[in-house]
């Protein structure tokens, strides 16, 4: 599968790399989907851990607050590097 993308790519390909790359607001709509789901996973694993909802609660804030900005910058940056696209 890994040699056929490989091979797949020496050939002429259809895709029109968008020269701007993708716009922030997109890099957003990722993140906050993104962190939803990393967000549920986070709650559920802290309640199991902790027994304690309000916990769990507290602690899936954090993580989402930060995780989203870390995730908005980290995504940003991808989007300047050239390889891949």
């Amino acid at each position: 599968m890994i040699a056929q993308m490989l091979l797949k790519s020496k050939e002429k390909s259809t895709y029109k790399e968008d020269s701007a790359g993708e716009k922030p607001i997109r890099s957003v709509a990722k993140a906050l989907s993104w962190r939803i789901v990393g967000t549920l996973d986070t709650l559920v694993v802290s309640y199991v851990l902790t027994g304690r909802i309000s916990l769990a609660a507290s602690i899936a804030s954090v993580d989402f607050v930060t995780k989203l900005i870390l995730y908005f910058f980290h995504e940003r940056a991808w989007n300047v590097i050239k390889w891949g696209k």
